[in-house]
């Protein structure tokens, strides 16, 4: 397997620090909002990812976190007049009803800053103590950026570059503009919590280096774990900084290989709710198929930007109908899998970076090909097996074509209509049994006005829309 180093630049084979296990910790989201499309496409991105791994019969120990201590959440519950736990709650119950309708797998570990702090407190005191942080007259406690000589090198920045800070935090307490806060002294009327240094709020940076620790590290650890991923907004300043302050705490680097996937843009800009055109992913599950925005998300390369718009939805919808109708004409069979060609192929092509534009094509070329021996070999059993097994593959390694093909088709009619029919087709049966073949007709018809087509098979009546 090879994976595209973000930090090196350049393509490396992988190579776990033991045999046959790999370590993948992932920024999650700050949850005092609604998740949008980049948190679903960085989500997405590395479910794949770990997908990928276990298909190549590694172990994978996946922690994704959660950020419940922030200014953003703070203000939010003011402006409600909610507790901090109400809005976190609130938002993160949100974020995991909506990456399951992605079919996102939950990761192994799913820290949260709040159930984190003494690893924190722990990390900022080796920091003290290795001279590498300082603590201000005000309570605060900064990263000294000058003391350590390999900073920037992660983001390869240039110490003075015009907008290098413009992330981080103004005081006139700290030594050197580009220091940042592992711990701010606060008298704002918000959360606070009681520390070593003094009472206050843990810096953002300073979570994820903790968590890490915490969870996965032992004491023969070559590096703190195999891959960090996450949006490539955050290899500056935010990974930057989590480097600086693990290679200086302790006596291993960070991470030995570095993921970023890319910017979500609407019509050309990148998202961002300052430009007013921030999509949430609630409302997109509203109007599509999560499959079909799963397919939609993942069609481009990870570490491409990603232009997000309803035409180019609509056509990749159809790249993924094909594969639902092609199990529709495999319907009724007992489920087959085995390790076919094309699953070696499909597996050898995502191993290469997570190369989904190849691997779609490979699909593509599946379906064409298996439709037109359907169509001359009829009843093939073998073929049938054959394709059974590599729609299974797709399913377990990408993550789409898990539904009833008929149930897929079904989406955008509401609970009430979906409901009515399945009444009406029950009436429809008794009265083909009862020979009533005028109130059969009858029936159909009125189904028929929802908008949608009837399928009579041997294992019963389905329908979708039209």
């Amino acid at each position: 397997m090879h994976i595209f180093d973000s930090v090196q630049k350049t393509k490396r084979k992988f190579t776990p620090m033991v045999e046959g296990k790999v370590s993948l910790y992932v920024c999650g989201p700050t949850v005092y909002d609604d998740a949008h499309l980049g948190h679903a496409k960085s989500a997405l991105v590395f479910d794949l990812l770990v997908r990928v791994l276990e298909a190549n019969g590694y172990s994978v120990i996946y922690a994704r976190n959660i950020t419940d201590i922030d200014d953003k959440i703070i203000k939010k519950a003011q402006e409600q007049n909610r507790t901090i736990k109400e809005i976190t709650d609130f938002y993160t119950t949100a974020y995991h009803r909506e990456m399951a309708f992605l079919g996102i797998k939950k990761p192994d570990i799913e820290p949260k800053a709040t159930e984190s702090l003494n690893a924190m407190f722990e990390l900022i005191q080796k920091l003290i103590d290795n001279k590498h942080a300082y603590k201000t007259e005000d309570g605060d406690v900064y990263f000294d950026t000058a003391s350590d000589s390999k900073y920037l090198t992660l983001s390869n920045r240039v110490q003075d570059e015009g907008d290098k800070f413009q992330r981080v935090e103004s005081s006139s307490m700290k030594k050197n503009s580009a220091d940042f806060a592992l711990w701010k002294s606060v008298n704002d009327g918000g959360v606070s919590f009681n520390s070593p240094f003094g009472s206050g709020r843990p810096g953002w940076h300073i979570e994820c280096s903790a968590m890490i620790e915490k969870h996965f590290v032992t004491v023969s650890s070559p590096y703190a774990i195999d891959i960090h991923g996450g949006g490539a907004d955050l290899l500056f300043p935010h990974h930057e900084n989590e480097a600086a302050q693990t290679r200086c705490a302790t006596s291993h680097p960070l991470a030995n290989y570095w993921m970023h996937n890319g910017f979500v843009n609407i019509d050309g800009e990148k998202m961002s709710k300052s430009l007013g055109n921030s999509f949430f992913l609630k409302d997109a599950l509203k109007a599509y198929d999560g499959e079909v925005l799963r397919f939609y998300l993942l069609s481009t390369h990870y570490r491409s930007n990603f232009n997000f718009n309803e035409d180019d939805l609509l056509s990749s919808k159809k790249r993924l109908d094909r594969i639902y109708r092609l199990k529709k004409r495999l319907f009724g069979l007992a489920n087959a899998y085995e390790r076919t060609a094309f699953c070696e192929k499909l597996l050898d092509t995502l191993s290469d970076d997570l190369n989904i534009s190849s691997a779609l094509a490979l699909i593509d070329e599946m379906i064409s090909s298996a439709n037109e021996t359907l169509d001359t070999a009829g009843k093939h059993k073998e073929l049938k097996k054959e394709t059974l097994s590599n729609l299974t593959y797709i399913e377990k390694i990408l993550g789409f074509g898990a539904k009833n093909p008929f149930e897929y088709f079904q989406f955008g009619l509401n609970e009430d209509a979906k409901a009515k029919i399945a009444e009406l087709i029950i009436k429809r049966d008794e009265a083909k049994k009862a020979k009533d073949f005028a109130l059969s007709d009858t029936i159909r018809d009125e189904i028929l006005s929802f908008g949608v087509s009837l399928m009579d098979t041997p294992n019963g009546t389905f329908w979708e829309r039209t």
